[in-house]
């Protein structure tokens, strides 16, 4: 099987190599982002391998098909910027990692909740210019504070165990309360309760129509004054304007996040040399109680390295039995 990787990133290229060839796939790399006009560069490919930023929407999907590609293969868990029904339509396989490291994310959640808690990030760049003041840096602990947890898969659930070494109280709110963590001590309650009552929030659901923009206006009224906000899973989750607002007005007290609605020009790149032209997001970055990171949370050696092995594993489960238990369609 030949399969093109779209928006291949440096830290990433060696483990694919490794894992596509040693299933004996040819692999080539692409730095663009998969979209309609790019789609061109898939022409006598059977596979193309995308990430988070590709956009394959019908337009896109349809010159796939047209070009001969038979798979699309997914080398994230999240496929909100798939449309699986045209997919389906244009006889398009399409096939994800639903579980890489859950730890990798997780730990990074707990990461930039200390950091942003203990305002870490703010003496470091103090240090290095010689001021050893503590002023502004009183943090609290997080010993017996409640930490709320929207979204109870496999990431949110190992959040959860780490945040019980905290000694802290769990609430989670799910479609589908886990027993497991029921047993172990979380508190599954409605939303607004979640809201109303944790010091902390972090978001580890799935983008969907229901959940784009589960923290906006509304939600941002209920949430105790001076709560801190963690978002690892997807932009879309945080309405980022309503959230500027509330900074502005003292509601929340900090905001960590490794995902933004509009990254998708400006991610996984280097924009150091251009003006960005994304005026909330540079908004966000004057506050000094908001930690940006570039959508990193996933990177660690063991999710690259399984990431890149159940990518090959499944076009090698499609190539022999047609079907894939990755397969979304």
């Amino acid at each position: 099987m030949k399969a093109l990787v779209f928006s291949t990133r440096k830290d990433e290229k060696s483990y694919l190599i490794n894992a596509f060839e040693a299933l004996g796939h040819k692999v080539m790399f692409e730095e663009v982002h998969l979209n309609r006009k790019t789609a061109e560069l898939a022409a006598g490919f059977d596979a193309v391998v995308v990430f988070v930023n590709d956009q394959l929407d019908d337009a896109c999907l349809e010159r796939l098909a047209e070009l001969g590609v038979k798979t699309v293969a997914l080398r994230c868990a999240g496929y909100n910027n798939v449309d699986l029904e045209a997919a389906k339509q244009h006889g398009l396989s399409v096939v994800r990692v639903p579980a890489y490291s859950p730890y990798a994310v997780a730990e990074h959640a707990l990461t930039l909740l200390m950091t942003l808690n203990r305002h870490v990030h703010k003496a470091y760049n103090r240090v290095r210019e010689g001021n050893f003041l503590l002023d502004g840096l009183v943090g609290r602990d997080i010993h017996h504070k409640t930490v709320g947890v929207i979204g109870t898969g496999n990431i949110g659930s190992v959040f959860c165990q780490i945040m019980q070494g905290f000694d802290c109280r769990l609430l989670a709110f799910d479609p589908n309360p886990s027993q497991a963590l029921i047993e172990q001590g979380v508190e599954f309650v409605d939303l607004d309760s979640l809201l109303q009552q944790s010091d902390f929030i972090s978001l580890h659901c799935p983008l969907t129509p229901q959940t784009h923009h589960v923290i906006g206006e509304r939600a941002l009224s209920l949430m105790k004054p001076g709560s801190m906000l963690i978002n690892t899973s997807r932009g879309g989750l945080v309405d980022t304007k309503a959230v500027i607002n509330s900074l502005k007005n003292g509601g929340l007290s900090g905001l960590a996040i490794d995902v933004y609605e509009e990254e998708a020009d400006l991610f996984f790149e280097d924009q150091s040399n251009q003006v960005i032209a994304d005026d909330d997001l540079m908004r966000l970055m004057t506050f000094p109680n908001v930690i940006v990171t570039g959508h990193q949370a996933f990177l660690t050696e063991e999710a690259l390295t399984n990431i890149a092995q159940t990518t090959a594993d499944n076009l090698i489960c499609l190539e022999k039995n047609n079907t894939c238990e990755n397969q979304l369609v």
